[in-house]
């Protein structure tokens, strides 16, 4: 079986930088995940959005702090939810200076949504992607809509309290690591919070040493 991100993308995934590629292949079939560490340079916001990145900190969303030169990792394990679907999570850890900061989200696929990012340590926050590779083969990724799912609250969150996220990453040959940079802007008040910087990865043998138990979401929700 493909990849979720495979699925989303189509025969265009043939066309990312083979590492790409390989780091987005990641699927419960294949039994690996992808583990990166490196720095991010920079980890900014916009000083209006300090309270909500501090709300949103509560449950591993987003970064309330700012920092340079911060140490960086994300784990991309793939594995099956409790609701029986292919997940991939995306959790990002940030070493700023005297506070450790997570960044938690998982990744289904939809055949009607397609890509459907689960945000945070209880998934009350979902979103759907658009994947697409740019003419480097580097992958850019955007938010669309966002729906809030907290108890038997369940709604679609209207743009003008919203942003829009675009993550962009690619690989360089030369360096040998990964190129990443988001920007999440809102279409009045401008860009809001960002981060860019680079990482190598390496593969792990899921069958071998198991799902760490620490990158799961505290609570999953099967609402999309």
């Amino acid at each position: 079986m493909t990849s979720i991100f495979e699925r989303a993308l189509g025969s265009d995934f043939a066309r990312l930088h083979p590492q790409l590629q390989r780091r987005f292949g990641v699927s419960v079939a294949d039994r690996r995940a992808c583990v990166g560490a490196g720095v991010m340079d920079h980890i900014w916001h916009a000083g209006f959005t300090r309270p909500f990145l501090a709300i949103g900190g509560t449950r591993n969303i987003l970064v309330p702090e700012q920092g340079r030169q911060v140490p960086f990792t994300i784990e991309n394990y793939p594995y099956v939810d409790s609701y029986g679907r292919e997940t991939v999570s995306f959790v990002r850890v940030f070493e700023l200076p005297g506070r450790r900061r997570r960044f938690d989200a998982q990744m289904v696929f939809d055949p009607i949504r397609g890509i459907v990012d689960y945000l945070g340590s209880h998934q009350h926050l979902a979103v759907d992607l658009d994947f697409q590779v740019d003419e480097h083969g580097g992958l850019v990724i955007r938010s669309g809509e966002f729906r809030l799912h907290e108890g038997r609250l369940s709604c679609r969150l209207p743009g003008a309290v919203t942003g829009t996220a675009v993550v962009r990453e690619s690989y360089d040959d030369e360096a040998g690591e990964f190129r990443i940079g988001v920007t999440v802007s809102h279409h009045r008040l401008g860009p809001m919070f960002g981060y860019w910087g680079a990482f190598t990865a390496r593969y792990v043998d899921v069958t071998e040493h198991g799902v760490p138990a620490t990158i799961k979401p505290v609570r999953e929700e099967a609402r999309l």
